[in-house]
């Protein structure tokens, strides 16, 4: 497998997209490793790719502590249970995404208060409003950011993340990934600076609806 010149194409259609949509902000490229061995991270990463995601604390610990040699960029994606927010402060991860609720932004506030920590979230906005994804309400963002912003000193918000509408649908995705977009636009007085969504499949139509982040995976590593 030849991970330079995937990455190389990967990140060109991210600049292409980005020359399309007219957006000025650098684009991030998070490498989603969650079903790839440490091997294959350690060979993306010699491909020039430095910033990775895993969605399971335990993954995220494991593969941390194999390739501790390497200065890799830990993110947290996937979905916090409560009596994992010790384990994953812990591991110090450079951004949470998933900070889906008011309620376990004040938990892990509370947790990083005792430790004298701060760390770096997304608030998730459930931007298509699907029953099967965290996040909160697009028409209540604003007032979960805000409250988070005030209450939790310690639990430092930067921006939203949100996953695309479930469909084949183009013009649903796009209209969820805008939601997203629009909320953050509100976000940026907060000093928000990031705006995390696109995957695989349509990372190219998040960049277009003014994505900064995308979340990559198998498009990476199939």
């Amino acid at each position: 497998m030849d991970y330079c010149s995937r990455l190389l194409h990967i990140m060109q259609r991210i600049e292409n997209a980005k020359q399309n949509s007219g957006l000025k902000e650098d684009i991030k490229l998070i490498a989603v490793s969650k079903t790839v061995t440490s091997a294959e991270v350690t060979e993306l990463y010699k491909a020039g790719c430095t910033a990775f995601g895993e969605n399971r604390v335990q993954s995220l610990k494991e593969k941390r502590e194999e390739l501790s040699v390497l200065p890799i960029e830990w993110h947290f994606i996937g979905r916090l249970q409560t009596n994992k927010i010790n384990q994953l402060i812990a591991l110090r991860p450079a951004l949470i995404h998933s900070c889906d609720n008011l309620k376990l932004a004040l938990e892990i506030n509370k947790r990083l208060k005792t430790l004298g920590q701060t760390l770096d979230a997304l608030l998730q906005i459930n931007s298509a409003k699907e029953a099967t994804k965290a996040g909160v309400e697009p028409e209540n963002a604003m007032e979960v950011y805000e409250e988070i912003i005030h209450t939790c000193q310690h639990l430092k918000l930067k921006g939203v993340m949100s996953i695309g509408a479930h469909t084949d649908d183009i013009g649903a995705i796009q209209k969820s990934f805008e939601v997203t977009r629009k909320i953050y636009e509100l976000t940026l007085p907060f000093g928000a600076k990031y705006c995390s969504m696109g995957m695989s499949g349509d990372f190219e139509l998040a960049i277009k609806c003014g994505a900064n982040i995308v979340r990559l995976g198998s498009i990476l590593f199939k």
